[in-house]
């Protein structure tokens, strides 16, 4: 069986949403939300990098990370994934609850199912590389071993 998440309301698997409200500690600051960690990593030792991570919502963080006027950092592009990887993997060290579902999952697929999305979802062919299900996949397996 696959498991698809998307929105963060989802009941169970809503937290596997980079928007659900699950903070953490990480590189020296609170994170309300992975989105706010992703998006001010594109903007690293920036001004702007802290105006994100202060952002009201995930979703001024994301908006704020996705503005274009803004040039990313050089190298994001080859360190997006680890930068991901070490976002999700801090938001389950730190709730039992959410951490819980993750490994109650088994070894079932888990799948971003968003249309829009074709690098970390299934995308709207369904062919995506699916990166941030393939990441919460890893965690789960390292949260076990």
């Amino acid at each position: 069986m696959t498991i698809y998440f998307y929105a963060a309301d989802e009941v169970p698997y809503g937290c596997f949403s980079n928007f659900s409200a699950h903070g953490f500690d990480l590189d020296g600051h609170w994170w309300p939300t992975s989105e706010h960690y992703f998006q001010a990593c594109k903007f690293a030792g920036t001004r702007h990098a802290d105006v994100i991570r202060r952002a009201r919502t995930p979703l001024r963080a994301a908006e704020l990370g996705r503005d274009p006027s803004r040039p990313l950092r050089r190298d994001w592009e080859r360190v997006k994934d680890d930068v991901m990887r070490r976002a999700v993997a801090a938001k389950f060290h730190a709730h039992a609850d959410i951490r819980a579902i993750l490994l109650s999952t088994g070894e079932q697929e888990i799948v971003e199912d968003t249309t829009t999305d074709h690098y970390w979802g299934r995308g709207r062919t369904g062919t995506g590389k699916n990166m941030l299900g393939r990441i919460l996949m890893r965690t789960r397996h390292r949260l076990r071993a």
